[in-house]
Formats: structure tokens, sequence, C-alpha cells
């Protein structure tokens, strides 16, 4: 048998990885617990399967690359900006008062100096994966609580990419050479991301667009692949700077491009797979012997991680004027350490400032905080209660401040289109000239460009990609209509659409009856199949042709297309035929031409019902329409009345009422 050590590392890893996530799942408890804990199984502090530790650490290596190139992508200064007044003082605070303690904690238990300032650092910072997932889960993402914690955790990220670039200072000779260093470090680091800014920036995006012009979906994933490394490689060994730097600038620069989305969903497999190894790397060097031993000290930890952070950002956010929920949506969201605070401990092993015992300490803590944080999401509701039984404090802690702006994509009551194909071109323009907003996802780069130069909110990507369609903010929208002719794509789209906007209209295009079965149930509301309306067209125009009753033949059209894609136990078109055929009743409407004997005398003077059979059911005089007019309404020249009876007798009636129509 070959000796295959780094293939049977990773099939390992991802087995346990996928036990561990599925009971944590079943648990209700954070897939990242399970990874985690799969890790603790492969370690080898633990009986059984022993992973290589050098061999998963380099795999974890392209973990924590992806993982920061993914928080570029989603980084946003316009975010952060709009909560600067309470995000940038308020998670400057928290990080130096949670660091303090920890840095105080550990130095009542002996530590080293640079030891407990590593340890203080990662307990300061919270899990980007964590919070995200927790404010969506209680529907506060797009909330003004919820963007609050994200732009607070998006300065926290900032924060420590800079602390991750000075923390080989630590390490650094003492003396006057620290500040030589620290000057040429930062240097370094200021030059990497200036170059990134004025030339990345456009390199970067005219990269893509000419792989994307190829047309090759291939061509593109790789691009992404060689984006994302190849920066996070440069700036380690031209700039020496951290791998992490690097690919975090580097998913900054693809976030500010229009292939944002598309890049991110096509690196996520990577991402994913990779983080789960990254976060199992991690688990490998927690050891539970050392754990139990010092529970002590793993409980202090965690306390100060779970109820000391929390406490602390909860009276930070107090102080600012926005609020009350607020502060205890972002108390709840930080009272946890993740992949960050491994990041940082991780850093500090491999520089010597810490060992893999007090490592153990930091993972040990995330699994508790991690664990536990589901339940401070459920502490936010009585926590409220509990404090508005005091009317004075409540007073002063719920002060509302001015409302955040919206941005771009936080509009509401537009149309999503996805494909801009002959079908959504048309439809664009139509809603454009009725003015209704729209958002189109389209990967067609030139289709983009033109949508671009139209003004019209474009995301470029691949829809059958459920990544791509949670960036058009569904539940703000008002329908979803998706041309695309691929019925996989588009049963990819309908499924994702509805399980996140379960209220939502969605118009699906389909080819065959099955596939137009199968978006019904996918939770479509109408299907739209091409050839097949054509055909109904053709039958609608022979009917009317032969003199049948419009609105007969329109009900018996609505039959045959609901039997299409939902066939009952009785066949409605019988039921249909049979009323088309016995009854040649129509509407239409007729016209008081000038110089009618009809101007001028009422409804019930006409006699039209006794001399022609036929009813008014409708009256329209200008811009005003009257249904059911009463008997003794005066019909004046160029009214026009809506009349129901078949068609010879409208053609008496409208002799009667114009008679010099043709």
């Amino acid at each position: 048998m070959h000796d295959l050590p780094l293939l049977i590392n990773i099939a390992v890893a991802l087995t346990y990885a996928l036990i561990g996530g599925a009971l944590a799942k079943r648990a209700h408890l954070p897939p990242l617990v399970g990874y985690l804990l799969a890790g603790v199984a492969m370690g080898p502090a633990t009986p059984g399967f022993v992973g290589d530790q050098h061999t998963v650490g380099q795999l974890a290596e392209l973990g924590v690359l992806f993982l920061m190139f993914g928080v570029g992508l989603h980084f946003s200064f316009r975010d952060l900006w709009e909560v600067r007044n309470i995000a940038v003082p308020g998670a400057t605070i928290q990080i130096i008062i949670a660091a303090g303690l920890g840095y105080w904690l550990t130095q009542r238990w002996g530590w080293s100096v640079s030891a407990s300032l590593i340890l203080g650092v990662a307990v300061s910072v919270a899990s980007t994966v964590v919070l995200l997932k927790a404010l969506m889960d209680h529907a506060l993402l797009d909330s003004i609580h919820g963007r609050v914690a994200v732009g607070w955790l998006v300065f926290e990220d900032l924060a420590t990419v800079a602390i991750l670039v000075l923390l080989p200072l630590l390490v650094s000779d003492s003396g006057q050479n620290n500040w030589a260093t620290a000057a040429v470090a930062i240097g370094k680091a200021v030059l990497f991301i200036a170059l990134m800014l004025v030339v990345g920036k456009r390199a970067i995006p005219w990269l893509l667009q000419r792989v994307v012009r190829l047309q090759s979906r291939e061509l593109f994933v790789v691009v992404s692949l060689t984006i994302a490394m190849g920066t996070a490689l440069i700036s380690a060994y031209t700039f020496g700077v951290s791998l992490a730097l690097g690919a975090f600038i580097a998913g900054v620069i693809v976030g500010e491009s229009k292939y944002t989305h598309q890049v991110g969903a096509d690196l996520m497999p990577f991402r994913e797979t990779f983080q789960v190894l990254f976060f199992v790397s991690v688990g490998m060097l927690v050891n539970p012997g050392y754990v139990a031993e010092h529970w002590v000290e793993v409980t202090a930890l965690s306390a100060l991680v779970v109820i000391g952070k929390a406490l602390i950002a909860a009276c930070t956010g107090f102080a600012f004027p926005y609020p009350a929920r607020t502060a205890l949506v972002v108390a709840a969201g930080l009272s946890q350490v993740g992949e960050f605070s491994f990041i940082v401990g991780q850093s500090g092993v491999a520089l010597g400032l810490l060992d893999s015992a007090q490592y153990s300490l930091i993972l040990a803590a995330a699994l508790v905080s991690i664990t536990v944080n589901p339940f401070m999401f459920r502490l936010i509701g009585p926590a409220e209660r509990w404090l508005k039984g005091y009317p004075q404090l409540w007073r002063w802690l719920d002060r509302h401040g001015p409302l955040l702006p919206r941005g771009q994509d936080a509009q509401h009551d537009y149309v999503v289109i996805i494909g801009w194909g002959r079908v959504g071109r048309h439809l664009s323009d139509v809603l454009g000239a009725l003015g209704i907003d729209r958002i189109v996802i389209e990967s067609d780069s030139a289709a983009v460009d033109a949508l671009a130069k139209q003004g019209v909110p474009t995301l470029f990507g691949d829809a059958a990609n459920s990544e791509i369609i949670t960036h058009a903010h569904l539940q703000s929208a008002r329908a979803l209509v998706v041309t695309v002719p691929d019925e996989s794509a588009a049963a990819i789209a309908v499924a994702s659409a509805r399980k996140r906007a379960p209220s939502l209209y969605i118009v699906a295009r389909a080819a065959t009856r099955e596939g137009a079965q199968h978006l019904a149930s996918l939770g479509a509301n109408e299907i739209v199949r091409p050839e097949f309306e054509g055909g109904l067209q053709v039958l609608r125009r022979t009917l009317l042709q032969l003199g049948y009753p419009i609105r007969r033949i329109q009900d018996y059209v609505d039959a045959i297309r609901h039997e299409e894609i939902a066939p009952g136990p009785t066949d409605a078109r019988v039921r249909f035929l049979q009323r088309l055929a016995a009854t040649d009743l129509d509407l239409d409407w007729i016209t008081v031409a000038d110089g009618s004997p009809l101007a001028g005398q009422t409804i019930a003077s006409t006699q039209l019902r006794p001399g022609t059979g036929v009813s008014i059911v409708a009256l329209s005089h200008g811009s005003v329409v009257t249904s059911s007019p009463a008997p003794d309404l005066v019909l004046a020249a160029g009214d026009e009345v809506a009349v129901v009876g078949s068609q010879a007798q409208i053609e008496a009636a409208r002799r009667l009422v114009s008679p010099t129509a043709p």
C-alpha cells in the first residue's frame, strides 16, 4: 500500500469533523464546537488515531489564509462608518478592558508578561462566524442592533490585524532596537497596504474582468485562488508581513469589485473545508488532562469571556445614545471567542511567547463560550424585561439615537430578476419605465456592464449558487422572477429564495412539465413555460376567431395551466369546456358617439336591455369609471358603456348607441 500520510490525515480529520459537527448540530450547538472536539480526539493526549500535527498544521495555514480572505471580502468600511460613533470607541474600550482583565488574571497565575499580553488580546476579540450566525438565527442582522454589532466586530477585526503585524515585536531584543524594528515592520506593512490600495485596486479587478470575458468557470476559480494565495505569499516573503494580513487585504480589494459575490461563492468550498481543518488542528493542541487539572483557571477564564465581556460590552454600549436593546445584542454577540483568538494564540505559540498548555486554556475558554453563546442571545428578552422593571433606569439606558442611513443594498420594495436574457431584459425595461426598483443577478460580464451603464443595481454571479442570492436581501423584495432556462439552476434559486423569504412572490421559468411541477413543489407561485404558453396563445386566438367569449376562453386557459402544474382528481378542462359551449356571453365597451340618440338620456330611458338584450355593467365618464351605474344616470357624448351579452346582442346595442359606427 502507498504511504499517503497527507491524504490519510485529511480523510481522518474530515471524518472526525463530520461526526463532531453532526453531533453538535443535533445538540443545537454551533458545528465549530464539534470541529474542535474532533481535533481533541485526534490529538496526542487522547487514545485512538493520532494525527500528524505538522501535516494538519500546514493545511491549517490554508484555513487561516482563506478565513482572512473571506473576512476581507465581507469587510465594509461603509458599515463601519455608519456606526463609527459607537463601534470605534465602544470596541476600543471593550478590547482594552477585556485584555487588561485577561492580563491581570494570568499575572496572578504567574505567567510571563508576553504570555499574559497574548492571552489578553486573544480573549478580547470575538468570532465573526459565531456572531453572524447568531444574528441571522435571531433575524437581527439587518436591524440597527445587528448593524452596530457587525460594525463593532469589523473594527475588532481591523484592530486584531494590526496586532498581528506588531506581534513579532514582543520577541525582539529589548532596548532601542525595539523602536527601529517596530518602525521597519510598520513601514513595510504600510507600504504593502498602500501598494495594494493603489496598484492592486486597479490590477486585481482588471485581471478578474479579463478572465470573466473568457467565459470559463474553471479559470475564474483558478484566478480567485491565485489572488488569495498569491497575495498572501507576496506579502509574507516580500514585505515580511503575515500571510493573514496579505490574504485580508486581498479580500478587501476584491470585495470592492463587482465580482466579489461570485469570488466568495466559488471559494466557499475551499474556505469551508480548510477552515474545518484549521479548527481541527486547533483542537489537536488541547490537552484534556491539563484542562481537567486546571479547571479553576478554565472556569475563571470562561467567566471572563462569557460574563465579563458581556458586562463590559453592555455597559459600554449603554453609554452611547442608542436603544438599550442594541447594547444587549452587542453584549450577547461578543460574549465568546473564536477564530481570531486561535490565530492570535497560534502566532504566540509560533513565536515562543505562549506554550501549548497555556494555549489549551484559550481553546477551553473558546469551547465553553461558543457552546454557551446561543443561550446568551436567549437572555436578551428577559434582561430587557428586568431593566424595564426600573422605569427611571430604563429611560436613561434607552436613549434612541438618529436612524442609520440606508445603503443601496438596504432598499425595499424592489423586484429581483435572475437572468438578463431576452425575457429578463424586457422585464427590466418595463419595470424601469414603471418606476419600480429592480436588482438583476447575472453571470455575463457584458450584460453586467450594460446594466451598470443604465444604472441598474446588479449582482455578478451564478444564481445557482445559493451564496449569491443571499446578497439580494430577498426579505425586502416585492417579487423574484427567475428567467434562466436551466431548470436545475432555477430550482436551486427558487428553493434558496423560499427558505430565506417564506412570503416572497416567486415567478419562475420552466422548460418541461416535470420541471414546472418541481418548481411548484419548491415554492414558486407562478411557473411559465415559454413553448407551452405559445401553444396556449394559438388556442386562445383560434377560439376568439370562432366567436367564443374572451373571459370563458381565459378561464379555460387558466385551467390548462393549473392542471399542467398540479393535476387534480377531476378534469377541470372538461368543466370549462362545458361552460364554454353552454354560453356565448361576452363583455365589450361601446362609445356613445356625437349625435347618438341616447346622449342626454338616462340609462333606464335608453331601453337597451328590452331592445337588444344587453346589460350595462359599467360606465366610463372622463377619468371616472362607475361599476353597476344607477338607472337614473345620464349618458353623455364620449361616455363609454360596458355591456354584457351575446355577440349578436352586443352588435345590436352598438348600432343603437353609435349608429354611425362601422
